[in-house]
């Protein structure tokens, strides 16, 4: 899927990164019951995240198991899994054919149209059993690749699109936490959606792509707005996830929110800032 809804391994205790790398597993072993090994391929720790909340606020009762696996061939590795592990599953699959249906439609990747027809079955399945959600998702799935052919540079609008989409995602049930869950989740998407932008900008205006943050990009000042949008997005992430009464993994999830997610930001504005300097040097040696 994206790719940035990870732990900060650094700033865990070994107990905390063993319970966390149970339930990723456990998600792993739920994508293959239900789709086999092309279900694992989609495995991400996105969904980590959201299989790990859900069952936090929700306590289902949850299997604790132990495996091999094609990661882990030689020896035993713990299993977390309960419901919201066939839930993360699904949503996991119908992600991963909408990301392979973008990047067929962008950049022609045939490995990515051979993936979607292999799993056109499941996705529709998916979308029949999630009924209304599906449809909703599919929906703002289309305005945002409408909008992105527009090159439509707006980013609030942009990134609000596909905020609702996680919210939709983030959300499996109707009750008096579905709120605080579609906001983490609304939040969580304009967080991505901006940071992915920010981290592909150079290659795409490059390659002459559409990257909604091209003409704030010509902005002196724009790696400090870009960090100033995203601290405030994560911070009413944050406020959100605190009004939850999640008391299991709590310090696992706070990794994730207050610190893992930050690491592909950070990582590539470092990245800019040597690349700056050394071209500073340059001109001046």
């Amino acid at each position: 899927m994206f790719g940035y809804i990870i732990i900060n391994k650094g700033d865990m205790k070994f107990r905390e990164f063993d319970i966390y790398h149970s339930y990723y597993c456990g998600l792993c072993q739920a994508l293959k019951e239900r789709y086999g090994k092309l279900g694992q391929i989609s495995l991400s720790y996105d969904i980590t995240f959201l299989v790990m909340l859900l069952g936090s606020l929700y306590e289902p009762e949850t299997e604790i198991s132990e495996a091999k696996c094609i990661a882990h061939p030689f020896e035993k590795h713990t299993l977390r899994k309960n419901e919201f592990s066939y839930y993360g599953a699904d949503m996991n699959l119908l992600f991963t054919y909408y990301k392979c249906k973008d990047d067929w439609e962008d950049e022609n990747k045939l490995t990515r149209l051979a993936y979607m027809k292999m799993v056109k079955k499941a996705y529709r399945n998916i979308c029949a059993h999630y009924g209304e959600k599906t449809r909703k998702i599919s929906s703002l799935m289309r305005e945002l690749a409408q909008e992105e052919k527009r090159q439509n540079q707006d980013i609030d609008r942009m990134a609000g699109l596909f905020g609702e989409i996680m919210a939709e995602m983030m959300a499996p049930k109707n009750d008096e936490w579905s709120g605080s869950l579609r906001s983490i989740g609304n939040n969580l998407g304009k967080f991505i959606y901006i940071l992915d932008a920010y981290e592909d900008i150079v290659e795409d205006i490059k390659k002459g792509r559409f990257n909604p943050l091209k003409k704030r990009y010509e902005d002196p000042e724009f790696e400090e707005e870009i960090k100033t949008i995203l601290t405030m997005i994560m911070a009413e992430c944050c406020k959100e996830f605190e009004k939850l009464p999640v008391i299991e993994n709590v310090e696992i999830l706070r990794n994730i929110l207050y610190s893992g997610i930050w690491y592909r930001f950070d990582m590539v504005s470092q990245e800019r800032e040597k690349k700056q300097a050394k071209e500073k040097g340059a001109e001046n040696a």
